[in-house]
């Protein structure tokens, strides 16, 4: 069975770090770029992150950028996202999604998503 699986969420004070990970079984990870996504309680979902399939290219919303990096080990099947000087308004869902390029409108592979609670 393909699939991805996030890992890495939790409980963090503002201002601490996390790194979440994205693995693949039952597919070669590095035939897809991968977009992290997240949601918030209430909130639409929005694209955080995303690498292509080699990872020479990465791009950052907003909200993000300078605080989190995005990287891939396609030798282990895993793509990383490390986050850092988090904030309460980072608290949502985070999923992964394997897709064909990163401005592709869907998605080939979608994770269960992991929690990230950012709160003193």
């Amino acid at each position: 069975q393909s699939q991805l699986v996030e890992s890495g969420g939790g409980l963090v004070q503002p201002g601490g770090s996390l790194r979440l990970s994205c693995a693949a079984s039952g597919f070669t990870l590095d035939y897809y770029a991968i977009g992290w996504f997240r949601q918030a309680p209430g909130k639409e979902r929005e694209g955080v992150s995303c690498i292509s399939r080699n990872g020479g290219s990465t791009n950052y919303s907003y909200s993000v950028k300078g605080r989190f990096t995005i990287s891939r080990d396609n030798a282990n099947n895993t793509v990383y996202l490390q986050m850092n000087s988090l904030k309460p308004e980072d608290t949502a869902i985070y999923y992964c999604a394997a897709l064909y390029y990163c401005s592709a409108t869907g998605y080939v592979y979608w994770g269960q998503g992991t929690q990230v609670t950012v709160s003193s």
